[in-house]
């Protein structure tokens, strides 16, 4: 089962770095795929492409008949599935045996969403007078104006970026390139930081990426995860934001304001319509609360 395991730590690893999850979540998908590599070893099987559908469903009657209720049964549910998307994305398995079961939809949580004032809050927050200070608020602003990944962030190359045209050119998962516009607020940050803090970051060396840390080398994940934190902090913003979080507001935040699904799917380089759907149950929410608040029987 090493290579079994090994996938689940590959997975967590990315739960952590690229999707920027809270500690008490990773806990809960770690100990959600432990019980299911315990049903594997159960049943003989040493390797995550010999598991099938009829497999799974058999997984989720056991926990059923285990007394396990339908809300926890549908967070494994969430778990597997994640997990097995992320082996197909990879790679490592040929197809992902979840992918048609089906699960009730009410016990799913929406993503969290920052307000426009708070994504305000946070943009504000760099000290744009200093080198490092005017690359953390470009990278924001462009985190923000793109809906981008925080791997496709950090991997952008300078020529990636086209500030006269405003758009910026991303790859996204499975090398598939994808021309976002970025409005003027990101371009304003993002050509500041080329002309006058970017140079004094490399301090004479060379670099292709757009944004770089110490000695030319590009920011990591694990880097820009913790410089967002203090950003955070220093917002007096009291909820866990995440890179993920705020690619979330930008698609939320679009279709609040009337944006076509199918642009937002494009622009957030989603493959299926499906998982840009969620954004619409987001949307709802927001509609009526302005509905409660403004009609005079609301």
């Amino acid at each position: 089962m090493a290579s079994t395991d090994e996938s689940v730590d590959r997975y967590i690893n990315y739960l952590i770095f690229e999707k920027g999850l809270s500690e008490k979540t990773i806990e809960s998908y770690s100990r959600d795929l432990a019980r299911f590599l315990n049903y594997l070893k159960s049943n003989d099987i040493s390797h995550l492409s010999k598991v099938d559908t009829p497999l799974v469903l058999k997984y989720l009657i056991e926990l059923r008949d285990t007394g396990l209720k339908q809300r926890s049964r549908a967070r494994h549910l969430v778990s597997l599935r994640g997990f097995f998307r992320f082996l197909v994305q990879e790679k490592m398995i040929p197809k992902d045996p979840i992918r048609n079961v089906e699960f009730p939809k009410s016990t799913l949580k929406l993503p969290d969403v920052m307000s426009v004032e708070e994504i305000e809050q946070l943009l504000d927050a760099p000290n744009s007078k200093t080198p490092r200070g005017l690359r953390d608020a470009a990278m924001m602003e462009l985190l923000y104006a793109a809906g981008l990944r925080v791997s496709e962030l950090i991997s952008l190359k300078l020529q990636d970026v086209n500030l006269d045209a405003g758009f910026v050119r991303v790859f996204g998962k499975g090398s598939k390139e994808r021309v976002v516009p970025i409005g003027q607020y990101a371009q304003g940050k993002i050509k500041q930081y080329i002309q006058s803090a970017r140079p004094a970051l490399l301090k004479n060396a060379a670099s292709r990426y757009l944004f770089v840390a110490r000695a030319g080398k590009p920011m990591t994940r694990q880097g820009f995860w913790k410089l967002l934190r203090s950003y955070v902090s220093k917002a007096n913003i009291n909820k866990t934001i995440t890179p993920h979080t705020i690619r979330h507001s930008f698609a939320s935040h679009l279709l609040e304001r009337g944006a076509d699904l199918r642009a937002i799917q494009e622009m957030l380089g989603h493959v299926d319509i499906s998982t840009t759907q969620i954004y619409t149950h987001v949307a709802r929410e927001y509609v009526k609360k302005m509905h409660e608040k403004y009609h005079p029987r609301g």
